[in-house]
Order: structure tokens, then C-alpha cells, then sequence
């Protein structure tokens, strides 16, 4: 056969129980699609295959954005934004970083341990995380998270050890709108 023809003649294709595929090159006598055939006596698969779901593409993805210098985070939906909190964030010598993360774990009620006392404050109206956290930022030089607080006055400063202080009712509101996985930009 001459390079860019095509003959009468068809190819068939049978997987083997091992996963290898042999190709035979045949004459075109198969029967049309869905009547017995040497291959497929019955004339169809068994069992039947399942039905394939598409699951839509998200056109419009969630993302937050903390702006450091306005104080404040914001909840996108693709480019519009969806919600807005002022924060709390890292004062000088223990500032929160900039880069671009992504959600890595949440909690409600979440249990904190004081990392120089050893202390353990459970949930509840003292906990100086508040009912939620959201930690964006997690490795070898620590851990970095929006959390609630016991001290909502506070918000609109630099005080934190490097993490986003929320009020207690924006972090619940914002904990129910991301998700693992969710971008996170923090910019100056």
C-alpha cells in the first residue's frame, strides 16, 4: 500500500487478559455494531460499561487574598469578590509571609498549645484561636492560619505571632466557604 492510501481492508484490536493489546489486520467482514460477531458472540459487552459523569468545570474557583498593608482578606469567586474581613495580622519581628499558598487543613473548635509554655487552652471563649482555624501555611518554620480570637479588639493591627486574627463570626463565615485545597495570595 502507497504511503497516504488507504485500501479496503480494517484492522481489529483485542486486549488480552494480560493488558497487551494485538493488533490483526483483517478483511472488513465484521458485522455492523451490535451483531454477533467471532469476537463478541452475543454481540455486545458484558458487563455493560457504567455510565461516565462530567462533573462542570469550575469557571468561577474560590480564592483568598490578603492584603497585609489594608489589613484585610478577601474571599473571591473567580474575579469578583464575595466577602471581605478586616484582620488582624503579624507585627514587626514575627511578620506574617507573603507568597502564594494554598489551604492545607481547617478545623472547627480547634484545641491551641502554647508553643513556649506547653500549655493547653481548649475551645471555648478563651481560646485565643476562636471557634475555627484555616492554616494556609504549614512547614519547617512553622505554621501560618486565620483563626478566630479571644481578643477581637485587637483587629486592624499588627500584633499576631504571624497569623490572621479574624473576628469569631468572619472566621466561621469564611470557614464555610473554602475548602483544602483553596488558593491562598498574601501580598504586602
Amino acid at each position: 500500500m502507497a504511503a497516504g492510501s488507504l485500501e479496503s481492508r480494517s484492522i481489529a484490536v483485542l486486549a488480552t487478559d494480560s493488558g497487551l493489546v494485538d493488533l490483526i489486520e483483517q478483511e472488513p467482514t465484521l458485522p455492523p455494531l451490535g451483531q454477533p460477531s467471532e469476537f463478541l458472540p452475543e454481540g455486545k459487552i458484558e458487563p455493560e460499561p457504567a455510565p461516565i459523569e462530567m462533573t462542570a468545570p469550575q469557571d468561577q474557583p474560590t480564592r483568598i487574598l490578603l492584603s497585609l498593608n489594608d489589613r484585610r482578606v478577601y474571599l473571591y469567586e473567580g474575579d469578583k469578590v464575595k466577602a471581605s474581613y478586616p484582620v488582624a495580622v503579624g507585627k514587626p519581628g514575627w511578620e506574617t509571609p507573603t507568597g502564594e499558598f494554598s489551604v492545607v487543613d481547617k478545623a472547627l473548635d480547634p484545641v491551641w498549645e502554647n508553643p513556649w509554655t506547653g500549655e493547653v487552652i481548649q475551645p471555648g471563649p478563651d481560646s485565643p484561636l476562636g471557634p475555627a482555624i484555616i492554616v494556609f501555611k504549614l512547614d519547617s518554620e512553622g505554621m501560618y492560619a486565620f483563626h478566630g480570637t479571644s481578643n477581637e479588639e485587637l483587629i486592624g493591627q499588627a500584633v499576631s505571632h504571624g497569623c490572621v486574627r479574624m473576628r469569631n463570626e468572619d472566621i466561621l463565615a469564611m470557614y464555610e466557604q473554602v475548602d483544602i485545597r483553596t488558593p491562598v495570595e498574601v501580598v504586602p
